[in-house]
């Protein structure tokens, strides 16, 4: 039987992990930027249901708080739903399917669902409606990390390589290194700089072209179809970044902090601005309101 997705969950302190997707540092920069770009009225929802009226911070305060549970006895089963898993063959052909994909409907898309419902549930008791906000902002930047979305050797971390000459697995560069490495640290200092950056890409710099395009098809009415759609987008830059033409074998390993790391660095930082600018238009419609934000 399958764990259950509704299981009473601890309040834990974060512990660090070289396996937590996009690192504390992406994690933080994808919620101090969603902060900048909520509503008002979603600010307020937000700071409620956390019973944290701190800004900034209610938000980057929280960012890495599921993978500090997954790692404790009780959350243990939540592991799972971080990810999922493309059966399918990088870099010749990538692509999802919910049914394959998603084992036992157990997986990162049916949990933003299902959380994002909870967290809309007046009726259910306030620390399991913070408890469900703290996955939904984790988990919609899991899905934007390309290897969230992919089987392939575990979602890469079976392929070793290396990073600035230490060992590492392919996996922990795309959720750490690569970021860190542009951005020079992983404190909340480094996030928030790296955050007021985006934000300046996404109002009125290099990403404001696209922003109503990453904004398209999001609705609660089809949650499934949204996230999908998220994870796909995902799913196909390890075919077109993140695994090289002549497949994996070619990383196995190498060092990645050249070449590699000058070819991947545009997609994780526009991947992290897209998640940022989705993590807010997602909040606002939990708020009650008709998303689009403050742009």
């Amino acid at each position: 039987m399958k764990p259950s997705l509704h299981l009473p969950l601890l309040l834990l302190p974060n512990f660090l992990s070289s396996v937590q997707a996009w690192g504390s540092l992406g994690h933080m920069t994808v919620a101090y930027l969603a902060e900048h770009l909520v509503a008002p009225r979603t600010e307020v929802y937000m700071q409620r249901i956390l019973n944290n009226p701190s800004a900034p911070g209610y938000l980057g305060s929280i960012a890495t708080w599921a993978d500090s549970y997954r790692y404790t006895k009780d959350g243990r089963y939540s592991a799972h739903l971080h990810y999922i898993d493309a059966d399918d063959s990088p870099p010749w052909s990538c692509g999802l399917d919910i049914e394959r994909d998603c084992a036992d409907d157990f997986c990162i898309v049916s949990a933003i669902g299902n959380y994002t419902s909870r967290l809309m549930d007046a009726d259910l008791d306030p620390y399991q409606r913070a408890i469900a906000a703290k996955f939904v902002v984790h988990f919609i930047g899991d899905i934007h990390q390309p290897l969230h979305t992919e089987g392939l050797l575990r979602g890469g971390n079976g392929i070793k390589v290396r990073f600035a000459g230490r060992n590492s697995n392919l996996h922990s560069v795309w959720d750490s290194a690569i970021a860190e490495h542009l951005i020079g640290g992983y404190t909340p200092r480094h996030a928030q700089e790296w955050a007021g950056t985006l934000l300046s890409d996404v109002e009125g710099g290099v990403y404001s072209p696209l922003v109503e395009r990453w904004r398209e098809e999001i609705s609660l009415g089809d949650v499934e179809g949204s996230v999908m759609r998220w994870a796909g987008e995902s799913n196909r830059l390890v075919c077109e970044v993140v695994v090289p033409e002549g497949g994996w074998e070619e990383l196995q390993g190498e060092e990645l902090s050249g070449e590699y790391y000058e070819q991947a660095i545009g997609a994780v930082e526009m991947q992290v601005a897209r998640a940022g600018v989705r993590l807010a238009e997602w909040l606002d419609l939990v708020a009650g309101g008709d998303g689009r934000g403050e742009l």
